[in-house]
């Protein structure tokens, strides 16, 4: 009976693994805080260089 229950054991837990690589999460994926900091950063220059000069 033991022999049996760890043989399914190991059998149900490959299975468990298989079926969670196959559905993925529709969680974002995370940024580090720096990182965020950067695309701010890159973000705001860009919407700086991209707004038309009015010096007339």
């Amino acid at each position: 009976m033991n022999r049996k229950k760890k043989i399914n054991a190991a059998l149900k837990s490959k299975l468990k693994k298989a079926n969670a690589k196959l559905h993925t999460s529709n969680k974002p994926r995370y940024v580090s805080k720096a990182d965020r900091v950067l695309l701010e950063e890159t973000a705001a220059t860009v919407q700086t260089t991209d707004e038309p000069h009015l010096t007339e």
